[in-house]
């Protein structure tokens, strides 16, 4: 039997970052955290990065303003997962693993990268608009860093985060269902793609020492969580047993408000546009250079979108 990769968590104490972690450790991987001078006074972190201690983590200190620390860290392992959250501000964000990928090819030893990515394939989004293609566009720049620079990757996509989008029937600004009413897009039938974020960990995992998806996009697409807006506002009326009062969002609209929100907002809202109105992460086929996770690897029982909803009764 093969010996498993030993695995660099960056962005460990973040919201996917510390599911990367249980599961990491739960497949059975030596798995090291970096551990980041600056998260300074930030106890709830602090603790989180513990915690994965006693569960058998390696913490590793290194710095993004220490170029040294960062190939020492990754000197000591096979396989670097990025999980740095999406909040950060656009240039920080990509200086930040821009000096990731540095330091990958200095240390040289690095069998596979695993980006910051997790969301909507960017390279579908060539024709997406202002001011929400920038984060695509930011993805692009990272790719090219890695493929020219020869490192080995998978790149992974996994469309819409279920406590995001599931919880509040996929509303933005709505993290839990509304028993009373909903607003759909459109006519809400436009397919979309949710995964619970642990089951996200667990595919990420799985991959890592896979052959079949190495050089290539994994997209994770349960068949069971390919569902239109209005089909999860179905299944939420079914738990409850009631049905909730719609109303509807045409696409002007949702673009008349979009653009009276801040930047920040605006490049949020756009990737909800692309989604519920050109349903832009069911409208394709997998290529030859990309893998499918539920057909890979069948033995995960992933969480279906009723499944996720029974929470919150």
């Amino acid at each position: 039997m093969a010996l498993k990769s030993k695995v660099l968590i960056v962005g460990g104490t973040g919201y996917l970052g510390k599911r990367l972690v249980k599961a990491s450790l739960e497949q059975g991987h030596e798995t090291y955290v970096l551990q980041r001078p600056e998260i300074g006074v930030d106890i709830e972190k602090v603790q989180l990065l513990l915690s994965f201690k006693k569960q058998g983590a390696r913490l590793v200190i290194g710095s993004f303003n220490d170029h040294r620390s960062l190939v020492e860290a990754l000197k000591l392992v096979d396989v670097v997962i990025c999980a740095i959250s999406g909040v950060h501000i656009r240039s920080h964000q990509i200086l930040l693993q821009l000096k990731l990928v540095d330091a990958i090819k200095k240390a040289g030893n690095i069998k596979r990268f695993l980006p910051s990515e997790f969301g909507t394939d960017p390279a579908r989004m060539t024709d997406a608009i202002e001011p929400g293609r920038v984060s695509f566009d930011d993805k692009m720049v990272i790719r090219k860093a890695i493929e020219d620079a020869g490192i080995p990757f998978t790149y992974v996509s996994a469309n819409c985060f279920a406590g995001y989008m599931v919880g509040g029937l996929c509303q933005p600004g709505h993290i839990l269902p509304s028993r009373e009413s909903v607003t759909l897009f459109g006519d809400g039938n436009k397919k979309s793609i949710f995964v619970d974020e642990d089951d996200i960990a667990t595919y990420t995992i799985k991959t890592i020492d896979d052959p079949h998806t190495l050089n290539k996009t994994l997209y994770l697409r349960p068949p069971a969580n390919i569902l239109s807006q209005r089909e999860v506002v179905g299944l939420w009326e079914k738990l409850i047993r009631k049905e909730l009062q719609k109303s509807s969002l045409s696409e002007q609209e949702f673009l008349n408000i979009m653009k009276e929100q801040e930047y920040a907002e605006q490049v949020g809202l756009t990737h909800y546009y692309h989604v519920f109105y050109h349903e832009c992460l069911a409208n394709f086929e997998i290529g030859k250079d990309a893998e499918e996770a539920s057909a890979l690897y069948p033995d995960v029982k992933y969480v279906k979108v009723e499944d996720y909803l029974k929470q919150y009764l």
